[in-house]
C-alpha cells in the first residue's frame, strides 16, 4: 500500500487539538451538473442504499440521476443565498462561533468542518488538520440521532482517509447526542422564543428525515432515537401526547419508509379542522434544502391548501446562543483527558519544553 507523504517532522512540536464538525453535504452550486455530481456521490454509498451495486448502478444512472438531478437543481435554486448554501453557511458559522465558545470554557481548540459528500470533504480536512500539527482529533457530527446513514457513514470515510496515513492522530467520535440535556435545552429554548412571537400552536408537528423501514427493521437506531428526542423536549415544553405528534420526511424510491410521513399527517390534520400547526426538526443541527424547500414551502402548501390556515416553520438552532452552548458542552465532555485547558504559563512551560527537546534532538543528531 502506498502511504500519503507525512509532513515534515520536527521534535518538540507542541500539543495541538481540534474538534470536525461533520455535515451532510451541499452541491457546490444550485446547477443540474453540480447537483448530479453531488447526488451521484451521496446516493452511490452503501450505507444510503443498501441495494446490491449492480442492481443500483442501473437504477442511479439510468434513472435517478438523468430526471432528479435538474428538479433538484431547482429546489436548491429556490433556497440558494448571496453567499451560497445555507448549510455549508450555516455550518461553517457553526465552526467559527464553537471555537470561540470552547474558548470562553478556557479550550485552546481549533475548530473546523467537513462536509461527508461534496466540498470541503472529510479528506481534505483531515490533511489540512495533519499539515498544521493537529495531533488529537474529536469527531462531532452535526446529527444528533445516530444513524449508520449518516454518523457511521462519516467514520467510513474517516478510517478510508486514515488507511492511506502512516503516523496516525488521536480520535474520539461523538456517537449521538439526542438526549443531551443541553441540546434538549436550546430546541426546548427556541421554540419558546417562536411561540413569544407567534404564540402557541392548535398542534406541534416534529418531522425528522426519513429511512427505509428495512434499516429499523435490521437494528439501526435512528428511530428510536428520534422518538426520545421528541418525548424528551415535549415533556420541557410541558406538551401532552395530543399537543404534539412525531413525523418523517424526505422519501426516496417506493419501498415503505418511517412512518408517519410528514406531508400526508399535516394535511390530514387540516382536514379534521387543525387550522395553525409549528413545525420543527429536530434532527437537523442546521437549515437545509430538506428544512428550508422541503417543509417551510412545499409541506407548507400541502397543509395550507388541505384547508389549514397557518403554518409556522420554527428554524433549526444554527448559529443560536443556546444550540452553540450546547455544542460546547457535548464536545467538553468528550474532550475530558486532553490537554486542552492551557493557561499562559502552562503554554510558555511547554514552549520551553520543546525547545529543549529540539536541542536535544539536535545534540544526538550531532554524536551520530
Amino acid at each position: 500500500m502506498a502511504f500519503l507523504k507525512e509532513p515534515d517532522y520536527s521534535h518538540g512540536k507542541l500539543s495541538k487539538t481540534a474538534v470536525v464538525l461533520i455535515n451532510l453535504g451541499t452541491p457546490d452550486a444550485p446547477t443540474t451538473s453540480a447537483v448530479r455530481r453531488y447526488l451521484k456521490q451521496f446516493l452511490w454509498d452503501q450505507r444510503v442504499v443498501e441495494i446490491p451495486r449492480a442492481i443500483w448502478w442501473l437504477i442511479l444512472n439510468l434513472i435517478i440521476l438523468p430526471f432528479r438531478s435538474k428538479k433538484s437543481a431547482e429546489k436548491y435554486a429556490s433556497i440558494w443565498t448571496n453567499d451560497g448554501s445555507p448549510l455549508l453557511v450555516h455550518t461553517r458559522k457553526q465552526a467559527l462561533l464553537l471555537q470561540g465558545y470552547l474558548g470562553e470554557r478556557g479550550h485552546d481548540i481549533h475548530v473546523a468542518f467537513a462536509m461527508r459528500y461534496g466540498a470541503p470533504s472529510i479528506p481534505d480536512v483531515l490533511s489540512k488538520l495533519k499539515i498544521d500539527g493537529y495531533e488529537r482529533i474529536l469527531i462531532l457530527p452535526a446529527y444528533p440521532q445516530y444513524s449508520a446513514t449518516t454518523t457511521a457513514s462519516n467514520f467510513d470515510a474517516i478510517t478510508q482517509h486514515y488507511q492511506q496515513v502512516r503516523n496516525l492522530p488521536e480520535l474520539r467520535f461523538i456517537k449521538n447526542y439526542h438526549d443531551h440535556p443541553a441540546y434538549i435545552q436550546a430546541l426546548k429554548n427556541s421554540i419558546l422564543k417562536s411561540w413569544e412571537t407567534n404564540g402557541k400552536p392548535e398542534k406541534l408537528v416534529m418531522s425528522f428525515h426519513g429511512l427505509p423501514k428495512a434499516f429499523l427493521l435490521r437494528g439501526d437506531p435512528y428511530h428510536c432515537e428520534c422518538y426520545k428526542t421528541a418525548r424528551l423536549l415535549a415533556e420541557q415544553l410541558g406538551l401532552s401526547k395530543e399537543d404534539y405528534i412525531v413525523t418523517f420526511q424526505s422519501r426516496l424510491g417506493r419501498a415503505e419508509w418511517l412512518q408517519p410521513y410528514t406531508e400526508p399527517t399535516v394535511q390530514a390534520l387540516a382536514k379534521q379542522g387543525v387550522k395553525r400547526i409549528d413545525v420543527v426538526c429536530p434532527g437537523f443541527l442546521a437549515d437545509c434544502l430538506e428544512t428550508l424547500e422541503e417543509i417551510a414551502m412545499e409541506v407548507r402548501q400541502a397543509f395550507l391548501t388541505a384547508g389549514g390556515q397557518t403554518f409556522n416553520y420554527i428554524r433549526c438552532l444554527n448559529e443560536s446562543p443556546d444550540g452553540l452552548r450546547a455544542l460546547a458542552e457535548i464536545s467538553e465532555q468528550h474532550l475530558i483527558g486532553w490537554p486542552t485547558m492551557i493557561t499562559a504559563s502552562m503554554r510558555e512551560q511547554e514552549k520551553q519544553a520543546a525547545l529543549i527537546s529540539r536541542s536535544e534532538a539536535k545534540r544526538i543528531g550531532a554524536d551520530h
